[in-house]
């Protein structure tokens, strides 16, 4: 097991995501970790350190200034003594404390002292999240090197609000502590790799959007496939419901246009993955309030221009990547059109399939794809989109051997 005789101190911090720690220590630890919890004062106010310590077999640390626990000086002792620091939830508070080396409580205190990983599943509303306060924080912890896990999109617990900010599930926490033991060989270490996923959404008005089909997985997958073998990943994604992989820089965006200019400032890098279904239209004049329908008028005519070619644009700039890749979603002539996308978008390879409504790919977790390169056509069998990503990630890492 992948966590057997590892020892991770979890910092439960204050929020209703708190229930979902329980969980969390049940799915660890049945791996065969050591599960050690510290729970902050708010956390406390949703779950309590009973049930937090009979999950865990070990005893609940909660105050900075416990006289039995602090006389050896047991902040500093926690810090080290663990092989991960993991943090879930992550509330915007802790978040904040974090980037400004606040050290004001035993968690805050903790993170400050400590010098193992640190892993953070974050947990707020989504207003909270996507305040430019909570991105400026975001932003200087992973430069600092602080691993994320999510969060997702969905539904708040504390209102009919939805959003980005729900806590990742536990297993999916738990799959990103198990990337951060992973010992394996890095082929791609010290390569830059930019990835697209998901769709894009191109207004019409305040509430509607045109719009491609795509859960973000085969995308999202692929940049942890990369990043798994040790390249650095920026993952520009569309709106998707599902979280980032562990490991990545992420940046989320709507329109074609956003996509475009992230992709274009994470230049220069070795490897481009273009997988987003980006609409390629958009409303030439998006309307500023919602377009009401009456009765008796006609339908409103929408005039289209064309969204840009991010692919094309990414195959033929200056600062081309050593190995571009792109993907060409078909119903008919599978082969014949991503043969002649592969020329004209001056990509390296197109991962082509079918995604004819009797196939179920759109949405789906299995994909079947054709690699069509400038030496030929390989067929691949059906398989789940994480290994599809998994052959992927090991083709591009080949072309960079000597």
């Amino acid at each position: 097991m992948v966590f057997s005789g590892k020892r991770i101190l979890l910092i439960i911090s204050g929020g209703i995501a708190a229930y979902k720690s329980l969980d969390l220590i049940r799915r660890l630890r049945e791996r065969g970790a050591a599960v050690r919890p510290v729970m902050t004062k708010g956390a406390q106010e949703f779950v309590t350190p009973l049930a937090v310590g009979a999950l865990a077999a070990d005893h609940v640390f909660t105050d900075l200034f416990s006289r039995q626990d602090e006389q050896d000086v047991g902040h500093i002792r926690l810090a080290r003594d663990c092989d991960l620091v993991l943090i879930a939830p992550a509330t915007a508070d802790l978040l904040a404390k974090m980037a400004a080396g606040l050290a004001d409580d035993l968690a805050s205190t903790i993170l400050l002292a400590t010098d193992r990983p640190v892993l953070v599943a974050p947990a707020m509303n989504p207003h909270m999240w996507a305040h430019v306060a909570t991105k400026r924080n975001v932003r200087t912890l992973r430069d600092d090197g602080i691993r994320f896990v999510g969060p997702m999109a969905g539904e708040m617990a504390e209102s009919r609000e939805a959003g980005i900010g729900r806590m990742a599930e536990p297993l999916d926490i738990v799959a990103a502590a198990e990337a951060m033991f992973d010992d394996s060989p890095k082929p791609l270490a010290g390569r830059k790799a930019i990835v697209t996923s998901g769709p894009t959404h191109e207004p019409i008005d305040p509430v509607r959007y045109i719009a491609n089909r795509s859960s973000g997985r085969q995308g999202h997958a692929i940049a942890a496939a990369l990043a798994k073998l040790g390249a650095e990943v920026t993952l520009v994604s569309g709106p998707v419901s599902i979280a980032d992989p562990i490991g990545v820089r992420a940046i989320h965006v709507e329109r074609a246009e956003e996509m475009r200019d992230a992709v274009l400032a994470a230049l220069p890098a070795d490897i481009a993955v273009m997988v987003a279904a980006v609409a390629d239209w958009r409303v030439a004049s998006a309307s500023g309030q919602k377009i009401k329908k009456h009765p008796g008028e006609s339908i409103p005519t929408l005039a289209l221009t064309e969204n840009p070619d991010i692919l094309k644009t990414v195959g033929h700039h200056t600062m081309r990547p050593k190995v571009v890749v792109g993907f060409a979603a078909e119903t008919q002539n599978v082969e014949s059109n991503a043969r002649a996308k592969l020329e004209r978008k001056g990509a390296d390879f197109i991962v082509a399939n079918d995604v004819s409504p009797a196939t179920g790919i759109m949405g789906g977790v299995r994909n079947q794809v054709k690699i069509v390169g400038r030496d030929g056509i390989e067929q691949w069998p059906d398989l789940a989109k994480d290994e599809v990503a998994h052959r992927l990630a090991t083709l591009i890492a080949k072309q960079f051997k000597p």
